[in-house]
Formats: C-alpha cells, structure tokens, sequence
C-alpha cells in the first residue's frame, strides 16, 4: 500500500568530542559551543574548530533531508578542513535545506558538558544558530545537563550534543 507523503522531515543529529587540558600559555583550541566561546582549561580534540553543537545541528539536517553526514562532506582528512569555522558547515547545512525548500519549524538541542554550566549563555547559542538558520529565535531551544560525573563526559573529558529538527515545506503565506 502507498504511503502519502507530507512536507514534515525530521532528523537527529549527535556529536562528541574529547576534550584535552590546553597549555598553560593558553594555547591550543579553545571550547567553542554553538558559536560561544566558553571558558576552561580544556579544548576539543577536532579536525575543525570542533563546535559539537553545531556539528550535531548539520547532521540532524542532513538525516532530515536524506543526505550526506557532516563527515562525507567536511572529511576530516581534508586540509581545508583543519581548524575550520564550522559556521562554514552550518551554510552549507541551510543551502541544501533551501534547495529542498524547507525551513526549520522547530529545532531542539541538549549539550552535555560537566563544565563550565551553559545556561549563562544558552540565549546566545539559540540566537547563533537561528541567524545562521535563518528561522526565527522561537524555533531553537538549547538545554544544558551535566553526566553527573558518570564516564569522560562526567569527568570533563568530553562534551557530547544532540540535537532534533523538524523541517517544513517553505510557501508564501496570504
């Protein structure tokens, strides 16, 4: 029997990165998450500028439009890809979405990180990933929870995100 179709898509996308303690002259890379750089004494272990939120964002859009994962197109063997502004990933997220005429009806995001907390600047990873979305603030949401000191995540080694899009048909609306 057929199945009808509708203009609805959903996709999850997920990510993690180790996280490894920074030199004490304050190089190495630095924590960034949803386009906010945090503070602490740790940095991703990434190809990129390792932003787990936004990489966990690219993909929930591509599984909700049937497409490649964040790795087949931004390999992590590519030279251009090192140390990469993964604003870079989420234009190229938001250009095949529009290709397929859709837009973000709603996207929802947990971080899990130990340290530092992110609920003093959720509202600003919202904000950043809704401009580059374009798709109103009202249709992010970010949340924060520790591991409770359970595995690498718990113990600071790691920061992980997951993330739910639903995706919708763009038309003119009157």
């Amino acid at each position: 029997m057929p199945i009808a179709t509708s203009s609805l898509r959903i996709g999850h996308g997920y990510d993690l990165h180790r996280l490894e303690p920074r030199p004490p002259a304050g190089e190495g890379r630095t924590l960034i998450v949803g386009g906010v750089v945090l503070e602490l004494d740790r940095g991703p272990v990434a190809h990129s500028d390792g932003d787990v939120l936004y990489h966990a964002v690219v993909d929930a859009i591509m599984g909700a439009i049937g497409g490649p994962d964040i790795g087949q197109m931004f390999p992590d063997n590519a030279p251009e890809n090192l140390g990469r502004d993964s604003s870079v990933f989420m234009a190229e997220a938001l250009k095949r979405m529009r290709g397929r005429r859709l837009g973000v009806l709603s996207l929802d995001a947990t971080v899990i990180l130990e340290r530092p907390r992110i609920g003093p600047v959720k509202d600003r990873m919202r904000a950043n990933i809704a401009r580059l979305l374009e798709t109103p603030v009202e249709r992010v949401n970010v949340k924060g929870k520790s591991h409770e000191k359970v595995d690498a995540v718990g113990e600071g080694r790691a920061v992980e995100a997951h993330v739910v899009v639903l995706l919708g048909e763009e038309r003119a609306v009157g």
